[in-house]
């Protein structure tokens, strides 16, 4: 006669698995993280190559916006982000060709395209979250303000002004393009406003929440990639004055990373 589990075999198996599953959930937590950081990686990778292509084909990067509009400037101002002039690079040419760039990036008429959204320009491990467009989770470095209170336009992505790969003199290999921007106020992929100026370290809990900066949901770090298409893991601790020369373009800085 086959014997039954007794109550008090059963409670020990459920104690077991209950232990089990705490000693692997954290280890399913964690590769899962890694391998949505990869996916991020894999995505600023893309725009790095994008951003070659289109200084093969423009001989310059992307003005960082277009038409620039400031707070309650005219609204005739186009706008226009360098993610938005990206797409065709990033095989979106589809979608780049619905925008009308001949109006504002807010016009009705661009309402429509402006809400795509756009797989890679969306890290993975970053919750969804309700945007008025479509939401960009990177953002063009205009600048820092870190070692500097003046002339804070020092990085590759600044308003109305397009550079060659010429007027980056500190290294393509040693200048960020692209950050991660996570939770921007303006993270939205058409909106010229998807460029920042660093002012903290990364993931900087003491600066402002509604300032765009280097901000990720990853452990640790956030991911950047460089004018040469190169992406890097940049820790919470990196030194804020070797991050300071990271951005900028052309202030002769000597950089060890």
């Amino acid at each position: 006669m086959r014997r039954g589990w007794t109550l008090v075999e059963m409670i020990v198996v459920i104690a077991i698995t209950g232990i089990l599953m705490s000693l692997l959930l954290p280890a399913i937590q964690t590769a899962r993280e890694s391998a949505r950081r990869m996916n991020c990686e894999s995505n600023l990778r893309q725009i790095g190559l994008g951003l070659q292509n289109y200084h093969a084909a423009h001989r310059s990067l992307p003005p960082g916006c277009l038409e620039w509009r400031p707070f309650r400037g005219s609204p005739a101002r186009k706008h226009f982000a360098w993610s938005a002039m990206l797409l065709p690079y990033l095989e979106q040419a589809n979608l780049h060709a619905r925008i009308n760039f001949g109006v504002p990036y807010d016009s009705p008429i661009n309402a429509e395209a402006a809400k795509v959204p756009v797989a890679i320009y969306l890290c993975p491990s970053v919750p969804e979250r309700k945007t008025m467009r479509g939401r960009t989770d990177y953002g063009g470095l205009y600048g820092q303000r870190i070692t500097t209170r003046t002339e804070t336009n020092n990085g590759v992505f600044i308003y109305d002004e397009a550079f060659s790969f010429r007027d980056i003199t500190d290294g393509l290999t040693t200048t960020m393009a692209v950050a991660e921007d996570v939770g921007s106020p303006d993270g939205e992929w058409i909106n010229g406003n998807n460029v920042f100026e660093q002012s903290g370290g990364i993931n900087d809990p003491r600066v402002w929440k509604g300032d765009n900066e280097i901000r990720s949901k990853h452990r640790g770090g956030a991911v950047v990639v460089f004018c040469c298409a190169r992406t890097k893991f940049l820790s919470n601790s990196t030194d804020r004055g070797v991050l300071a020369a990271l951005i900028t373009r052309a202030s002769g800085d000597l950089v060890h990373e």
